[in-house]
């Protein structure tokens, strides 16, 4: 079958067999089905920057820190190196927080390395070997989609403690298997405290999850995991193990402008300040 040129090194490398399959196409990439020796993995091949339809990339990777300090100042020019970093970068997140999210409790495909471009991870099947389907591919009992919706909404909480947010999580980014939800596509996951978009990714991951799983259990619509997971986590107080309730009241008790109003003033004085110690340490 016809493939993408860049799997062809990894199978003069012996790290690829056997390309069976295209699985699916994405935004971002198109993924394969191969065969390494004995084993039955995907390999996600990364579509070209120009080719690629994911929007408002800049604002995911907002926060993300260089490998050093030349490739940073080169990705902030937006030079053939720096975009070329960049785009390893785009990358190596993905096979970044599948190991983070690994070692977090998430469910997640296990990786096998990022090969310029095409990244070589587990392929989720059920228990007869049939490729897992997507979740959006699935109808469920009342039952099910509360027990699973649970399930989803620890793996988020899981994911904050771990300081990700995978900020385009839906339907179609989560596989169903024998055992239950598996995260996929990752390449856009944020960090949580250096992206200012942390908090609302996180609440639209939440409510497109809970809307799709509202769909069987009604009563999840009125819940409000978004606030309580990123309160708990505004105040220090989020761990693996907290007991999420879906409830959260909002504060309605109104700001003290004058107090608001006093520390800015106090802020800009100092700011002052310091920029003229800095001129008569100058000699200005």
């Amino acid at each position: 079958m016809k493939f993408p040129k860049r799997i062809q090194p990894l199978i003069d490398d012996g790290l690829v067999d056997e390309v069976i399959s295209q699985l699916m196409s994405g935004k971002e990439a198109t993924v394969y089905v191969v065969r390494c020796g004995a084993d039955i993995r995907c390999a996600k091949v990364y579509k070209d920057v120009n080719k690629r339809s994911f929007k408002k990339a800049v604002e995911y990777q907002e926060g993300r820190k260089g490998r050093n300090s030349r490739r940073a100042r080169a990705m902030e020019k937006g030079s053939k190196f720096g975009r070329n970093q960049q785009e390893e970068a785009w990358q190596n997140a993905e096979v970044d927080a599948l190991y983070r999210l690994a070692n977090a409790g998430v469910r997640v495909p296990k990786p096998y390395g990022c090969f310029d471009g095409v990244l070589l991870m587990e392929l989720i099947t059920n228990d007869e070997g049939h490729v897992a389907p997507r979740l959006n591919d699935v109808s469920m009992t009342t039952e099910l989609a509360l027990a699973d919706h649970a399930v989803v909404m620890k793996y988020v909480m899981h994911m904050l403690c771990a300081g990700i947010v995978h900020g385009d999580l839906s339907e179609f980014n989560v596989l169903v298997d024998d055992y239950g939800p598996v995260i996929i596509d990752l390449p856009q996951a944020v960090d949580a405290a250096g992206n200012n978009n942390a908090k609302a990714m996180l609440e639209r991951d939440v409510n497109n999850m809970t809307a799709y799983y509202g769909q069987y259990a009604p009563e999840l619509l009125g819940s409000k995991y978004a606030s309580e997971i990123w309160a708990l986590f505004e105040d220090g107080e989020l761990h693996p193990d907290v007991k999420l309730t879906g409830q959260f009241e909002e504060s309605t008790e109104a700001a003290d402008v004058d107090v608001v109003m006093q520390e800015i003033k106090a802020a800009f004085a100092e700011e002052q300040e310091r920029q003229e110690r800095m001129r008569e340490a100058a000699g200005l």
